[in-house]
């Protein structure tokens, strides 16, 4: 079976899903971590627990975010090889043109 037929259905659907996922993943992770930063603070009573808190929640944020691009240039790099795509490929020349005509 080829990886199209492996596929399910509404694939496409799903992999736009996913993508949007970003966003809220952004702003849950920064919720959590205050959340847990406030819980942290009432318990033990320091203030800089909140902060680390805070820390925790975008240091997570920033930790989807770098998941989420290395899941894009992998997909990106898969087409690299396409022969569908070669004929995109950037030359040497294309730069050229601009600095002449401009």
């Amino acid at each position: 079976m080829s990886e199209e037929e492996q596929k399910p259905k509404y694939g496409k659907i799903i992999e736009g899903a996913e993508q949007l996922s970003l966003g809220v993943s952004i702003v849950v992770a920064i919720l959590i971590g205050v959340g847990l930063g406030i819980l942290m603070r009432r318990y033990f009573g320091y203030e800089w627990l909140f902060w680390l808190g805070v820390f925790w929640g975008v240091a997570a944020a920033g930790l989807n975010i770098k998941k989420a691009y290395d899941k894009q240039k992998a997909e990106l790099d898969e087409l690299k090889e396409d022969p569908r795509y070669k004929h995109y490929n950037k030359t040497q020349d294309d730069d050229d043109d601009w600095d002449e005509k401009y």
